[in-house]
């Protein structure tokens, strides 16, 4: 079956700064809004239909209904091929996924459970490419909307720090309902893997290691560096040239210390002390950090930042790869993710395997290493 399923960029803010949405930045700091109107929901939703997974809610401490998905471990007859997409201009990005499952899908025992948490204004539907690889290669694999995406529950902001406490009692639910069987492992995009990395710190030896690709390390400096990008950009098509001109002209002139500061008094938390690189420091489990050299949404100083932190990372920077593309980099990263959780959950404790890199993702590495390594 051949399908082309549309992804959009984890932080795509101005496809939604209309003239209808929210008129201050610190609002869009606050919430985001809804889901980016680059994601062809319908075309996602109407592809899961056809596969065999289960979903339900749980309600969080914080009293927010949290949307979860899990897909079993077996053969999805997922085929995945990358073509570099063109993305510059605002407009939706594709990449050719077959799906041809057996009739009837037989589920296998997992060898553990991975837990996906996606972008900002994106969804766990999102990751659908990604969930079926992983449950092709052996894991029972659980998306989580985080709050104020996909069908969860709204509430404030918290960059991490509320929605890995929220993580983690859809963790714990899971685990006492049978969901989460085995080794623990969780792989978060951009806001999701910093979601995640807070989460491991907390669960501590409950996690076996994470998976971190694009995180920030304080949300602040990313922020101050992301909008300006944003507003910079030059897109292609009169309706994203009209979008982008609006928002330069709503936006461009403030005063990016006082928007920060207004969305903190909002959310009652300081985004210049959400500090991630603090989490992976304090973290047991083993990190695999994934960044790509030509980020300029999350910026490749963060990751570098990050890989910093611990002698438990290991970092792999990508040569050509930005925000949009590392995510889709399956082809390359698929194999690595599988190879590096197989050797970890193995390993002696108090050991973190490096990751191995198969020829063409070892030609395209910019740069590889232990925590502490790292330039």
């Amino acid at each position: 079956m051949m399908m082309r399923l549309l992804l959009a960029c984890a932080c795509l803010w101005l496809a939604a700064c209309s003239p209808t949405a929210s008129t201050s930045l610190s609002e869009r700091l606050v919430s985001p809004g809804g889901a980016s109107p680059l994601l062809d929901q319908a075309h996602i939703a109407a592809t899961i239909a056809t596969l065999p997974n289960r979903n339900g809610y749980v309600t969080s401490s914080e009293d927010v209904r949290l949307f979860w998905r899990a897909f079993d471990a077996g053969d999805y007859g997922l085929r995945y091929r990358y073509a570099r997409p063109r993305h510059e201009g605002g407009g939706p990005v594709d990449m050719d996924l077959r799906l041809e499952p057996p009739r009837p899908f037989h589920a296998r025992a997992p060898r553990g459970t991975v837990v996906l948490l996606h972008g900002w204004m994106m969804s766990g539907d999102a990751m659908l490419p990604w969930s079926l690889q992983l449950a092709q290669s052996g894991y029972r694999v659980i998306t989580i909307d985080l709050r104020n995406h996909g069908h969860s529950g709204g509430g404030p902001a918290g960059y991490g720090t509320v929605e890995s406490d929220e993580v983690i009692d859809v963790i714990r639910a899971l685990r006492a309902a049978g969901e989460v069987q085995g080794p623990l492992y969780l792989f978060g995009v951009s806001y999701g893997a910093a979601t995640a990395l807070f989460a491991a710190e907390k669960l501590g030896d409950d996690v076996q290691g994470v998976v971190a690709m694009e995180s920030f390390a304080n949300a602040g400096d990313a922020i101050r560096s992301m909008i300006p990008h944003l507003l910079a950009s030059q897109p292609h098509g009169w309706q994203a040239q009209a979008v982008a001109a609006y928002a330069r002209w709503r936006y461009a002139d403030q005063d990016m210390d006082a928007v920060i500061a207004a969305a903190n008094r909002r959310l009652g938390v300081d985004l210049d002390q959400v500090d991630v690189s603090r989490a992976v420091a304090a973290s047991r489990a083993c990190v695999l950090l994934l960044h790509g050299d030509e980020d300029q949404h999350i910026r490749v100083d963060q990751g570098r930042r990050l890989a910093q932190a611990s002698p438990r990372a290991h970092y792999i920077e990508m040569r050509g790869e930005d925000h949009i593309t590392l995510p889709m980099r399956i082809d390359l990263l698929g194999g690595i993710v599988d190879d590096w959780m197989s050797r970890d959950v193995s390993a002696p404790d108090g050991l973190c395997p490096a990751p191995r890199l198969p020829l063409e993702a070892n030609f395209m590495a910019l740069a590889q290493g232990v925590g502490g390594s790292n330039g």
